[in-house]
């Protein structure tokens, strides 16, 4: 274990931190609302708020011109000092969504020869021109005429038609993939043309004589992505027999409308939500036809619309948010919090989908429904992450036989779904299949959604945490999972968070959960790792460039509030809670917390989809650093040094 000079640091007092802890839990129990639930904006990037401006003119509305104004504030406001928009905070120049923002810009009426305009498009054609926008991007410049579908890569609707056992197939692919592209097969197949009203368009960011983007991204073999290419060349000259077309587009429509999720929208997701609207749009619905009118509906939901700014969230978190906020709550051992979160458990016990069988079903058609969503409903794409982590709040509530039945029916969810490899995927068993991120259409890289190191360390500290003994072959696996899992500097990926500091705490929690001792070489290597990357300023943090295909090892990052409290609660799960990193890492939470007895952030630390999409959660920074500051106290004021819990 690397050690601190004991003069580097001054020692929390446990009084300090224990006004720390009240001031936060005040703060975060004002936030609940008056059902009894927590949710937080959840904040993607300009191309999310730049769609919807779009979206609306494509279908030809009326559009806000109030919210309209407030959009463009705000997309004004995290243009990059590089001239373009970033992917995050402070990130680095992304073609796709400078492309999208400026589109959207122009739209809302902004000057073209305007100083931020002029910038952004000088910088994307010194790239080349929107035309090396990535395959998402290009399919909206195609459905607004700014160029031919022949630079789309061919994904014919008949794709729904194929049988399971078909090398590409919508099983085999993530749930987003799914839901966002079935109704896209029908947008490419049909190829509309946007309806465009102020009759806007960017010809200004093409740039004559380059072609579209490389056939081959950076994740892509050479091999895959030949076969791909050829494949997608002969698709483009095959003819379709219309019978065929007329029946997978009709299979398309009726796959969507069985999953529409009411109010809160296909797949619970932007892209696929605005592809629905979209497919309807061109089928022939009209705005006041039930199934149009609220998939579009759903997307108004997503709008945050404040003083002078306003965005659209990718979707809502509440069900992740509340039930991490019980566990904060919960390490609070505060009557009025506990009072709290027993709402919140009531809150999220009828949304436990036990009467579904989801499109998870197809790989594990004999498990029972029992898992609960990311958002308020989503009955089809419940999730592991989720489960796991309200199964483990109930657990923990003083009231858990109330909530037994809902405990072992999540339980038995999460052991059905469990990959061959031991670990645990986060809508899905064994979508492994690597061969589809080299198709010409997964540019993103991000079409499958495999076992991953965070949700497996929840799920191993679930069945650890409901009594699951070391010898249990489910417990077993998953561990050994983890085990060969870690990085050879001690680290664990982190899928959902930004990224090893997240992936690293996720599975120290789980592995601690499940009985291996501070000593034990795996749990000493990861402490060790945090050890070693703590910042001077006692804080931690990690960028999302860390997610880049050429990772070499940890890179210093200024320290974020989430990030500090994973780190301290990873140390914490390893036994650590008496080393000096974990008391420099509470003095950094204490020195950091605001007047309001929180904490903020700029920096993203959700992840979307790496390399493509990152997520900035509002609720990070202000739950997870009580939750660290409540355990803290709470260990050192206990004989014991170990977390009792899986997470």
């Amino acid at each position: 274990m690397n050690q601190i000079a004991p003069g580097e640091f001054v020692a929390p007092s446990l009084q300090g931190v224990e006004g720390a802890i009240r001031a936060a839990t005040d703060a975060v129990l004002r936030d609940q609302k008056p059902d009894g639930h927590w949710v937080y904006e959840l904040e993607a990037d300009a191309t999310i708020p730049a769609e919807y401006v779009l979206l609306v003119h494509y279908l030809g509305e009326v559009p806000n011109l109030e919210l309209e104004r407030k959009i463009g504030v705000y997309l004004r406001r995290i243009q990059g000092s590089h001239g373009g928009w970033p992917l995050y905070n402070d990130g680095a120049f992304d073609i796709s969504a400078t492309v999208k923002a400026y589109f959207a810009l122009k739209m809302i009426g902004d000057d073209i020869e305007a100083p931020h305009m002029a910038r952004a498009r000088e910088e994307i054609k010194k790239r080349g021109g929107a035309i090396k926008s990535n395959v998402f991007t290009r399919i909206l410049l195609a459905l607004y005429g700014q160029t031919s579908w022949s630079n789309i890569p061919t994904v014919p609707p008949e794709l729904i038609l194929l049988p399971r056992w078909f090398p590409v197939h919508l099983s085999k692919m993530s749930y987003w993939a799914r839901t966002v592209i079935v109704p896209l097969l029908v947008l490419c197949a049909r190829q509309p043309l946007a309806k465009n009203p102020r009759r806007i368009h960017i010809g200004e960011l093409f740039v004559p004589g380059v072609p579209a983007a490389s056939p081959r991204a950076p994740h892509q073999s050479a091999g895959w992505s030949a076969f791909f290419a050829t494949l997608d060349r002969v698709l483009k000259v095959v003819p379709w027999p219309k019978g065929a077309r007329e029946r997978a587009i009709e299979k398309c429509r009726l796959w969507t409308t069985e999953r529409l999720n009411g109010e809160d929208g296909l797949g619970a997701i932007y892209p696929a939500m605005a592809n629905s609207v979209m497919m309807y749009d061109l089928l022939g619905y009209p705005p006041e036809h039930r199934d149009r009118a609220i998939a579009r509906l759903s997307v108004e939901k997503l709008l945050i619309v404040k003083g002078e700014e306003a965005y659209c969230q990718p979707c809502v978190s509440p069900v992740w948010d509340t039930a991490l906020v019980a566990h904060a709550l919960l390490e609070t051992r505060d009557d009025a919090a506990c009072t709290a979160v027993a709402r919140g458990l009531e809150w999220l016990k009828p949304l436990q989908v036990l009467d579904v069988k989801g499109d998870w079903a197809e790989e594990k058609p004999d498990v029972r429904p029992g898992g609960w969503a990311f958002q308020y409903r989503n009955d089809y794409y419940p999730d592991l992450d989720d489960t796991a982590v309200v199964v483990m709040a109930m657990d923990r509530a003083a009231q858990r036989n109330e909530f037994k039945d809902a405990i072992t029916r999540g339980a038995e969810w999460v052991e059905g779904l469990q990959c061959r490899d031991g670990g645990w995927a986060a809508f899905d068993a064994d979508n492994s299949y690597y061969y589809l991120n080299n198709i010409p259409f997964a540019d993103h890289g991000a079409l499958l959604d495999p076992p991953t190191e965070d949700v497996s360390g929840r799920c191993v500290g679930m069945l650890a945490q409901l009594g699951a003994k070391s010898d249990d072959p489910r417990l077993k696996a998953g561990v050994d999972y983890l085990i060969r899992a870690q990085r050879a500097d001690g680290s664990w990926w982190g899928r959902w968070g930004v990224n090893y500091v997240y992936g690293t705490w996720s599975a120290l929690a789980g592995l601690n959960g499940a009985g291996l001792k501070p000593d034990h070489p795996t749990m000493a290597k990861g402490a060790d790792w945090l050890v070693a990357i703590q910042n001077p300023d006692g804080g931690w943090g990690e960028n999302c460039d860390s997610y880049k295909l050429n990772y070499k090892g940890y890179e210093p990052a200024p320290s974020t509030a989430s990030q500090t409290a994973w780190a301290v609660l990873g140390l914490m799960a390893a036994g650590q809670v008496d080393h000096p990193a974990v008391a420099r890492g509470i003095n950094y939470l204490k020195a950091t917390q605001e007047a309001d007895g929180l904490w903020s952030q700029p920096h993203y630390t959700g992840g979307g989809f790496p390399r493509v999409f990152y997520l900035n959660y509002h609720g990070y920074p202000k739950f997870f650093p009580l939750w660290a500051l409540a355990r803290y106290r709470n260990l050192k004021a206990s004989n014991s040094r170990r977390v009792e819990f899986g997470l």
